[in-house]
This record gives C-alpha cells, sequence and structure tokens, in this order.
C-alpha cells in the first residue's frame, strides 16, 4: 500500500509535517472503531484493520528513515537486511573516530561539553545525509536508488549512535 496515497499527499522525502498530522487526524475520525459500535462485526473489524493501517502508515510518514525506506520500496528497492554492511570505508572509519569519543566521554574534563559537540557532530551528518538522500531519491534513477539505500543504512547507524550517546549522557 502507498501510504503517500492513503494520505493524500506528495509522493517525496520532504512532507509538510502540519499537513500530514492534519490528515491523520481526519482518517482517523473516519476510521475510528467508535464511529462503527452499532456496525455489523464485520465492519467493526474492518473499522480496526483501517485503524491499525492509518496508524502505521502515520509512523512511517512521520520518521524520516522509514519515510525514506516506504520511499525505496514503491519504487522496487528490495532493501538489504539489517545485516547487509556499510561499503563506504570513509563513513566506517568516522564511525569508529566517533565510538572512540563516545569512550572517552567520561574521562574528559567537560562530560557534558564532550556530549555536547558529539551531537552537535552527529546532527551535522545526518543532516547532510538527510540532504542526500533527499537528492538522491528524487533522481529516481537505480544508482540514485542504491545510494539512497546505503544512505538509509548510514542514518540507522547515527540513530543508534545517537541514542547511545543519550544513554551515555544519562550516566554522566
Amino acid at each position: 500500500m502507498n501510504y503517500f496515497e492513503l494520505f493524500g499527499i506528495p509522493q517525496e522525502y520532504s512532507i509538510d509535517s502540519a499537513r500530514l498530522a492534519e490528515r491523520y487526524r481526519d482518517l482517523q475520525r473516519a476510521v475510528h472503531p467508535d464511529k462503527f459500535a452499532d456496525a455489523s462485526d464485520a465492519q467493526r473489524r474492518l473499522s480496526v484493520q483501517k485503524t491499525a493501517q492509518v496508524n502505521d502508515a502515520y509512523q512511517t510518514l512521520k520518521n524520516p528513515i522509514r519515510r525514506a525506506e516506504h520511499l525505496l520500496e514503491l519504487a522496487g528497492v528490495e532493501l538489504a537486511a539489517e545485516s547487509e554492511t556499510l561499503k563506504d570505508m570513509s563513513f566506517l572509519m568516522q564511525q569508529m573516530s566517533w565510538r572512540e569519543a563516545m569512550d572517552e566521554v567520561k574521562s574528559a574534563s567537560d562530560p557534558f561539553a564532550a556530549v555536547d559537540e558529539l551531537a552537535s557532530e552527529f546532527d551535522q551528518a545526518r543532516g547532510q545525509m538527510e540532504q542526500e538522500l533527499k537528492t538522491a531519491l528524487a533522481q529516481g534513477n537505480d544508482e540514485a536508488h542504491a545510494h539512497a539505500a546505503e544512505l538509509v543504512r548510514k542514518l540507522k547507524f547515527m540513530a543508534k549512535l545517537s541514542n547511545e550517546l543519550d544513554q551515555l549522557e544519562d550516566t554522566l
């Protein structure tokens, strides 16, 4: 199912979040099970299914990584399993550097400043990747889709790394 069509929004990486939320509320009102309390069992079951579908679509479109994955799936790109490795050696080296920096946070003279600096680096890297991803998805050819899939894997890593940094900050 094409979630962009379900929500009546353009099928592209950049979306209008306010419009998405508005369409979500509209769809929820239309299919919510409470609206079908006096309906037949079949209609109530269908309402529950439609509500779950709308919720899943909303969560997918709201999340940039899941939205990119959905766009790639719609384009017929089979996303590799989680075990698919990154092939970008410079990114792998940067990964190692970030991990080392995270290991050194607790021993830094100002660990909170070290966390802030890393968070800023992560945000900047993620922003650049999202711009590249937007461009690759808009190009729509096989080479661009392969690049977009690689960027999705990188962004998943960045999300995981950011979560780990948040957890590290909580221990300080």
